[in-house]
């Protein structure tokens, strides 16, 4: 059970806030899958020959990975800690725990949307998103 509900009024209230996290999550995430495609490239030349690398640039790409890592970690904490439910990084997606007519549904809401205007049910996921 979520520590709290939100309407749709309160959802949109809220958006910016949600919004510039999920612009910095979105980037952040974007950045570690870059940092994260150069060490393993590195990683395949050490496993071959070495390839002329230096001992610091392994070590670089690991400190720019995990540099990476944390902000998107920070992110996601901070939305969490808002009340709302990170579902796909990539994206910029979030749900907002809501009832509807009692049930238990979640206000749906991703990067480039202008408001939260969908829903769906708990197991239904983005592929059961309904207008409210």
């Amino acid at each position: 059970m979520p520590e709290r509900y939100f309407t749709p009024e309160e959802a949109n209230e809220l958006l910016p806030e949600i919004r510039p996290l999920a612009e910095e999550m979105v980037g952040s995430r974007r950045l570690l899958a870059g940092a994260e495609a150069r060490r393993a490239a590195v990683l395949e030349r050490i496993s071959g020959n070495g390839g002329d690398l230096a001992p610091s640039d392994l070590a670089e790409l690991a400190e720019e990975v995990e540099a990476h890592a944390t902000e998107l970690a920070r992110c996601v904490r901070e939305l969490s800690a808002l009340g709302v439910q990170v579902k796909d990084l990539d994206r910029g997606l979030v749900d907002f725990p809501a009832l509807r007519d009692g049930d238990e549904v979640l206000l749906c809401w991703q990067l480039g949307e202008e408001e939260v205007a969908y829903w769906h049910g708990v197991d239904d996921g983005f592929a059961g998103r309904q207008p409210l």
